[in-house]
């Protein structure tokens, strides 16, 4: 039985060790590259004995990032993606909810990462797979100099030489492993303004991979288009189909997903037969009619989640793309990433919603009422809450007891024995094929531009500038614009500007609405009903 995530590299280094592995437009690394360079990487975090936990991998998007996820996995610990590009106020409150035992990064990232984490250890990808390796661009200066990262740092691995993986202490840790040790941590929004760490073992992302390729038919030859972040849970489809199958992954260059052409390009001339991206990545080829221009022959495999897919896009990709499996799936970072999916196999009106399937083996998916009374199958068009038991969820939020205990409970329908659920706050009905069909958030967490976000953080960093003395945040669906009605001098490019430096670009509002006054509600809260009606209607 498979007790390590490690176990898919391994198997699939043996198999296929000079095919190329993961790759982007100036890099790749082929399996035997990869796992040799994560066993480096593994022994160089060994060797500087920073103990177990979180380590951070701040390194940009690439290949290398990849082997660092690996390497650290290889050490024991789990690894945390930190974006480069995410926002200072941000990435300080994610490291003081889980104050790493390290920072994983490279040359290009170190002055910044010196900046981001002072006083934490920072290991260099560099002295740890040696100069002149692939996976170490532009570090061809590697001597002496690289041993200082600052004051701040405490040990950057300055006596590191590549002389080759410590074999004995890798196994060593693979002896003491257990299969529900965590893999890794990733941050979510959270609506107290603090980003949430979903905790999630390596038996939770292997039961994911034993289900998800098959019960898909991923095969080994896929070529795969990477969409997503490496910190977004839409990405371990791509990475880890990658690995278990022993696949081939392009990491896409983002900036071609703004040039419609250039993106159906990039998929032609790889040969890409499967992406996996947000419904709003789809939707910008079709928006601007790109198929009709060039059509990739190889694409035979298109899945979509995340968010809600646009009907009348989803039919502008089949309609060139006829014999192409299109599969909509669902499920949130707590439970792994996917839970439900649907192979679409019927004809769908741009006015009709795309089910959201049905649950994956070993995942128990199933809908309560507000209170607790179990929905079944029978009662069509009746929403209830989507809850998930099984294998597939998370351990909870790190370093974070209560807002855990608030989601991941005891199942109501069962007293007999401890059963944990997780409520997802997801609301769907069954239709008359008893499929799952998604219709809405139960409270003010959204899904936006393929991301999940809680609208109290974004109210939580505007009131927290200068100038603003209340705020309320709006979702309108139909047009996925995030209204923000506040109280203040400001006007919105001011607000803008200083949001840039405290969430990511896809979290700051669309549309301002200022006001002298927010209306209140009897009880004191702000009336966000009447601001809906007013601002969005309905």
């Amino acid at each position: 039985m498979l007790t390590n995530i490690l176990e898919y590299l391994e198997a699939s280094a043996e198999r296929f060790p000079d095919k190329t592995a993961y790759a982007d437009e100036n890099s790749g690394l082929t399996f035997g590259e990869l796992i040799a360079q994560a066993k480096l990487i593994g022994s160089h975090i060994l060797k500087n004995d920073v103990g177990r936990g979180p380590i951070i991998v701040y390194m940009k998007k690439s290949p290398a990032c990849l082997a660092g996820f690996f390497g650290v996995l290889y050490a024991g610990d789990s690894y945390v993606p930190i974006d480069t590009q995410m926002p200072a106020a941000r990435v300080e409150l994610i490291t003081g909810n889980l104050n790493p035992v390290a920072i994983l990064s490279d040359k290009k990232c170190e002055e910044s990462a010196m900046k981001l984490f002072p006083g934490r250890t920072i290991l260099l990808m560099e002295e740890a797979i040696g100069a002149g390796n692939p996976c170490a661009a532009d570090s061809s200066n590697t001597g002496a100099d690289s041993s200082n990262t600052g004051a701040g740092s405490s040990n950057t691995g300055a006596d590191s030489s590549n002389i080759g993986a410590d074999e004995g202490g890798l196994e060593a840790v693979r002896r003491a492993h257990l299969d529900t040790d965590p893999a890794y941590i990733l941050y979510t929004s959270g609506s107290t303004g603090v980003p949430k760490g979903v905790v999630v073992s390596h038996r939770s992302l292997i039961d994911y991979m034993e289900h998800f390729c098959p019960e898909l038919g991923i095969r080994s030859d896929e070529v795969i288009a990477n969409q997503a972040p490496f910190y977004f849970d839409a990405s371990l489809i791509d990475v880890y189909c990658t690995l278990k199958m022993g696949a081939t992954m392009h990491i896409v260059p983002i900036e071609h997903f703004s040039m419609p052409l250039r993106l159906l390009e990039f998929l032609e001339e790889r040969k890409v037969t499967m992406i996996r991206w947000v419904p709003s990545a789809l939707n910008m080829v079709s928006a601007f009619r790109g198929l009709k221009s060039l059509r990739p022959e190889s694409l035979r495999m298109i899945i979509f989640g995340a968010e809600s897919m646009p009907t009348k896009c989803f039919n502008y990709w089949r309609g060139y793309y006829p014999d192409a499996t299109f599969v909509q799936i669902y499920g949130p970072t707590e439970i792994t990433g996917v839970c439900t999916y649907y192979i679409v196999d019927r004809e769908f009106e741009n006015t009709e919603t795309i089910p959201i399937g049905r649950a994956f083996g070993n995942s128990g998916v199933f809908l309560l009422t507000e209170d607790n009374r179990l929905i079944t199958e029978k009662e069509t068009g009746v929403l209830g809450e989507i809850c998930v038991k099984g294998t597939c969820l998370a351990h909870g939020y790190y370093n974070d007891p209560e807002r855990t205990a608030a989601v991941f409970v005891q199942n109501p329908l069962n007293n007999l024995y401890p059963e944990r659920i997780y409520r997802t706050g997801d609301l769907a009905s069954y239709n008359e094929f008893g499929e799952f069909v998604f219709s809405s958030r139960k409270d003010f967490q959204i899904k936006h531009m393929g991301h999940r976000i809680e609208l109290g953080e974004i109210e939580a960093a505007v009131t927290a500038i200068s100038g603003i003395k209340s705020a309320v945040c709006l979702f309108d669906g139909k047009k996925s614009k995030i209204h923000l009605v506040y109280v203040g001098d400001l006007t919105d490019a001011d607000i803008i500007n200083d949001l840039k430096d405290a969430l990511p670009r896809y979290m700051i509002p669309n549309v301002f609405h200022q006001l002298e006054a927010l209306p209140m509600t009897a009880s004191g809260k702000a009336d966000r009903v009447t601001l809906k009606n007013t601002y969005i209607g309905g």
